[in-house]
């Protein structure tokens, strides 16, 4: 095998893909949400549209990940929302290998699941 040196860059969407994709999959997350409030009603966004309802900014210690979701009515939000940013963590962590310093989860909405 032989070792060849370089850099990876990965790019700040291609992070927040995965961190949407790995929330979406979580239970009682119904699905992603703009970071601003419009009319103070959340506007949910298709699966195509998931890098808006993450923001991703960097610090010295690694990134640091917001993420806007609507949550289904009826679940424990505290718990979903700690269970949604630990995955949402090991997700990023193992797959692109990048420290997360921090994770926030932002309760944007409240819905019944369809």
């Amino acid at each position: 095998m032989t070792d060849i040196a370089g850099a990876i860059q990965i790019h700040d969407d291609v992070l927040a893909d995965i961190a949407g994709f790995a929330a979406l999959e979580q239970y009682g997350v119904v699905g992603m949400a703009l970071p601003s409030l419009r009319n103070g009603v959340a506007q949910m966004l298709s699966r195509d549209k998931l890098t808006r309802g993450v923001v991703i900014t960097h610090a010295e210690d690694g990134i640091h990940v917001d993420l806007y979701v609507v949550l289904e009515y009826g679940t424990n939000l505290t718990e979903v929302a700690r269970i949604l940013a630990d995955k949402v963590r090991y997700t990023l962590e193992c797959n692109t290998n990048v420290k997360t310093a921090g994770l926030e989860v932002h309760v944007q909405d409240v819905k019944v699941r369809k």
